[in-house]
This record gives C-alpha cells, structure tokens and sequence, in this order.
C-alpha cells in the first residue's frame, strides 16, 4: 500500500541490551523519521541517524522541521518595542468577566472606546487628553484599536454613554437590588461634591465644599450603591443644591426610572431630614434609615423623655424634676420629704448601663422606630475634640483682649468682626459669653452650654420605617453604619483610585457623561479589590460585629497583614494600588528577527513574577467562587 505522508521529526529512541557481565545499558540514539499510515496503523520509516552531530544542530533541525526559523548566530534578534501589559489585561479580565461590553451596549465603536475608558480609568486616571496618549503607550491601544485616535472619538464615545446612562443603570439595578439578590431591599446613598476649572460649566455653582476647595465653583453628585458598596446609580446637580433636595430628585428617579417598588433608603441625618421623609412617605414604597439631628436628640432628653439616661433607682417625682437631688440627702435639698419618698435610695442607673442601644419611642416621630445608642469611644473622642477647640479659641480671643487693652481696637464694630471671625472658626461661639463695648472686651465659657452639649458625647439615635419584624435594632445600627462603604467609595472616586477631580469639561452632558464614567470604574474596582484582597492590606473576611455600637474591628488575619506587612504565607503584603503598580510591569514585547533570507516579527510576553502569577490566579478563584 503507498505511503500517505511525508511528515518528517526527530525522535528520541532508547534501547537496552545487556553486556556479558550482564550489566544492562542503555543507548539513546537522534533519528530522523518519516511518519506514515498503513491502514489504520502508523509507521515510521528511519531516516538519517542524527546521533554524531552536535546538540545546537539536532535542536535546529527540530525547531525547522516544526516551522520555526533558527536563529543563526550571524543574524539579528532585537525587542523592537516592550509595552505595560499586566494592569491592563488584568483590568480588561474583570470587565469582561463583569460582562461589561454587553452592559455598556451593543457592540460598535464606541462601545470599545468607551470600556477603554473605563479601563484606563482604573489603571492610571488623568484627563482624556493625557489618557489618548498613555494607552499608546500600553498594549491597550492596540488590543482596542485605538492607534491614531482623536479626542473628537473619545469625547463621540463619552456622548454615546452619556446616553446610555438609563438603560446602564437599570441593568445595574436588577443586577444588584433586585429582590432576588437583596431580600433586605436595602440601598445606600450619600452625596459629595468635586470642583470645577473653568468659568462655563451650567452646573458649576458656589456651595459647602467637602473637599475644602473653598472660593471655587463645584458639581454635586449623588450615589447610590447595594448594601456592599457597589456603585449602582449616579446622578449629578448643581453645585448649590442642598443635600435634601438632591436626595428628593434621586428617589423620585429610582421610583420612576428603576421601576423600584419596595426600597429602603439609607442616607446622613443631613439628607434624609423630617421634610424629606414626609416626601417620601407621599411617594409610597420607599422607606428610610436615617439619624435625628443634634437639636431632636436634644428634646427628648427633656425631664420626662425618653432619652432622660436616669430613670431607675429614683422616684418618679424626682426623674420629672419636681424635685431636687436632695432626695437622696444632697446638701442642695431644702425640702428633703416634699417628694413623699422615704425609701433607701438606690445606685442611679441609666439608659445604657445593661446594653449600649435602646429601642425607644416619640409621640413626635409616628410610625417611626427610634434606636438610641450610647458609643463610649465617640463620646470620648467628641470631649476631647471640644477641649482642643476651647483652648483654641480662647487662645486667639486673649490676643484680642490684649489688642483691645493696648488701644489697638477701639470701636465694638471692629473688635465684634475680629471675635466673629475666631469664635466661627472653631464654631464655639455657642459656648462662650461674650461682651463688647467700645474700648472693651471679655470672654468667659458658657459652662451651661458646655455640660449640655457634654451630655450627649457619644449619643445618635437612628430612626426607620423598617418594622422589628423585619429588621431588629441592632441590624438597624449596622445598616446605618453600612453608610461607610459609600464613604469609601467616594474617596476611591474622588482622590485613592480614580481621580474624578477636578473637573475640566465646560459642558452639561459631558460633566455627567464624566462623572457616570468614573462611577463605572468605580463599580469596575470594587471587584478588582475584592478579587486581589488576599494579596494587599485588604481585610478580605471582616468579622460580623457582636456590637453594633462598637467602633468595627478588623480581622485577625487582616491585623497580622497590617503589623508585619506579610501575607500568611510569608509574601510581602502590598497595597491595591502598588500591586496595579507592579502589573505594569509586566511586558508584551514584540520581537524582530532578521536573517540573510527572511524576516520575521512577533510578541512575546515576558515571564510573569511570582507576585504577578499569584495576582492572575486570585482573580481565577474568585470567578469560580
């Protein structure tokens, strides 16, 4: 039967033969063969025996007859260009194991321009001129096609998703706060404000600044995450807007545009106030987790209320103030019997002797639940901040005093600016009583004010609408403790990951088409945190609080990271960002190889470093699980 094949190899043969002491040898011997079929079977018939060449010329033959081109030692390998590769495919993984393509759209050239975006975003944030010009330097400009592109295509692509934002959020929505998968029906939101360059933005406006940028113009933008941080929704207003009306526009959207029926919003004291409220109740479906504002904690202390901390161990006549403390013998009783008590006088106990929190109750908040809690730490921290700011201002007031003393400030008009300036500094102006009279001044501490403010260190009371039945007090603490992850989410948009600030667009629809960007990324690196947290400081298994209360506490495994900066299996800990950091480095390398009779050009990436393979195979795990 002919031969059907002309395939040639080299092989390896071994063979063994006993000599006459009965030793047994092995012999290795190079052939080269022809592979061919006969029937069902394959044979191979030797050719040249390739044994006695040198190994470099056996390995050659090899490497041509598989289709390689060897190098000779006359012709020329060079690394034509070495581009970072690792952060960039690494972020490109999670977004395409997000299925971000698909959310973001269907499939066209903005689409990648925009996932390009997004991916860049979380690589090295900076404007969209300086990121045209940083992925031509990384393989994402040529995994993307985006060689050669303008900014008129990006800012095309950022109008594109501007556009989309709807439809993108809603998917979002169902993803993340569909019953489903958040059966607390629970959503976070919180508000913040970033500043603007330029004088032509619409929504640029003067307002309270959180970032300190005071004297400059700003953007509002408000953030609704799931219960775990993951940003869902963004919305931006202008930059004078207040927190309650902010909070006002976004619920009616997430009413009318999400479709949401039963929601509970979780939002500061200074969003979700008592008018905000009554709107929501009017909306119908949307409930609340909030706290009471300094001055309502204030009233329910009254003599009589429910925030009153003594209430055992003392006569009913007593606790309503009727009567002084000398009914426990104090030296300021005048008429120790007047109450009508003469039993032996217990040891007061208050509110928050037996369990840091207590539910309570109001006439003045219905068909509200009042959580009161008493945190020990805060309290502490609160005394010591007011003691600093005290001694602060009263510092600077002496220097006034002298200055008035001296004949330096003559006029009341003048020495009340200069004390107005100081005591609103600090915000003590509560706290001292001040008189001033041409040609004088004096200061002394309004101690009643002191005491009162004192004796409410360390104490909120959070309201809701969630019933006990579904949701018991100490859940209610942690839901509204939970408002930290959208704080941290804030600042990884604002200023550790993505750098949303300042904004450099003059336009309306491109401040929001930013601003939505940047909350993607934000969503797209919540996952990468979460998929690379046992290799960083990250405490990838927070322990459940056994006290709401109580300030949070980090893991065991999380604390021994932070202490030594090793992971526990000895590897140095790092940072999210250094780890990114160290993923550039990585390299896709295109080699050049010129001979005397070809030349042949490909990539090749370099060999990735322990902590680089370890990177890629976290983010494999936490796609299996």
């Amino acid at each position: 039967m002919s031969k059907t094949s002309t395939a040639m190899h080299v092989a390896k043969v071994k063979s063994k033969t006993l000599n006459k002491a009965g030793e047994e040898r092995v012999y290795e011997s190079v052939l080269l063969r022809r592979s061919y079929r006969v029937g069902a079977r394959v044979k191979h018939e030797a050719l040249p025996n390739l044994s006695a060449l040198p190994k470099p010329a056996i390995e050659a033959c090899r490497a041509s007859l598989a289709g390689k081109t060897p190098i000779g030692a006359g012709d020329g390998l060079k690394v034509t260009r070495s581009l970072p590769h690792g952060h960039v495919a690494a972020v490109t993984a999670q977004a395409r194991a997000l299925n971000f393509p698909a959310l973001l759209g269907p499939a066209s050239r903005n689409r990648d321009v925009a996932l390009a975006l997004i991916i860049a975003r979380a690589c090295r944030p900076g404007s969209k001129l300086s990121t045209t010009r940083w992925w031509e330097d990384t393989t994402l400009a040529t995994d993307f096609d985006l060689v050669g592109i303008s900014t008129d295509e990006v800012y095309s692509a950022m109008d594109w998703l501007g556009n989309r934002q709807g439809s993108i959020e809603k998917k979002l929505a169902r993803r993340l706060l569909s019953p489903d998968v958040n059966p607390k029906r629970l959503a976070l939101f919180d508000l913040s404000s970033s500043w603007v360059t330029g004088t032509h933005c619409p929504l640029a406006a003067r307002g309270y600044s959180r970032d300190g940028k005071k004297g400059l113009t700003q953007i509002e933008y408000g953030l609704l995450t799931d219960p775990d941080g993951r940003p869902v929704a963004i919305r931006v207003v202008a930059g004078n807007t207040a927190d309650p009306t902010a909070l006002e526009q976004l619920a009616i959207e997430i009413k009318r545009t999400f479709g949401v029926e039963d929601m509970v919003m979780v939002g500061d004291r200074d969003m979700i106030t008592t008018a905000r409220i009554d709107q929501l109740r009017d909306l119908g479906g949307l409930g609340w987790v909030t706290a009471l504002r300094t001055t309502s904690i204030a009233a329910l202390t009254v003599p009589g209320g429910p925030l009153q901390q003594t209430l055992l161990g003392y006569p009913p006549e007593w606790i309503c103030g009727e009567v002084t403390t000398g009914c426990c013998g104090g030296e300021s009783c005048q008429t120790p019997t007047s109450c009508g008590w003469s039993g032996q006088m217990d040891s007061p106990k208050t509110l928050f002797d037996e369990t840091n929190l207590a539910e309570i109750s109001n006439p003045a908040f219905p068909g509200e639940r009042l959580i009161a809690c008493s945190n020990p730490a805060l309290a502490a921290s609160r005394a010591h901040k007011r003691i600093e700011l005290l001694s602060a201002t009263e510092a600077t007031l002496t220097t006034i005093v002298a200055a008035v003393q001296a004949g330096r400030l003559k006029k009341a008009g003048p020495i009340g600016i200069h004390v107005g300036k100081v005591v609103g500094r600090y915000n003590m102006n509560k706290h001292f009583i001040l008189t001033i009279t041409d040609g004088h001044f004096s200061f002394v501490r309004n101690q009643a004010s002191i005491d009162a403010e004192a004796a409410l260190d360390g104490i909120y009371v959070i309201r809701t609408s969630v019933l006990a039945t579904d949701m018991n007090s100490a859940t209610v603490v942690t839901t509204y403790k939970s408002l930290a992850r959208v704080e941290r989410d804030f600042r990884s948009i604002k200023s550790i990951d993505l750098d949303l600030r300042p904004i450099h667009h003059w336009t309306e629809p491109r401040v929001r088409a930013h601003v939505f960007l940047c909350m993607l990324a934000a969503h797209l690196v919540w996952h990468l945190r979460q998929a690379r947290a046992p290799l960083t400081f990250t405490d990838e298994n927070r322990p459940e609080p056994t006290d709401p209360v109580a300030p949070a506490k980090r893991s065991t495994a999380a604390q021994h990271k932070a202490s030594t900066r090793l992971l526990s299996t000895g590897k140095a800990a790092q940072s999210f960002t250094a780890l990114l950091n160290h993923l550039a480095t990585l390299t896709r390398n295109h080699l050049h190889i010129a001979s005397q009779d070809t030349t042949i050009g490909f990539d090749l990436v370099a060999t990735p470093t322990p902590t680089q393979r370890r990177a890629f195979a976290q983010f494999l795990m936490a796609l299996d699980t």
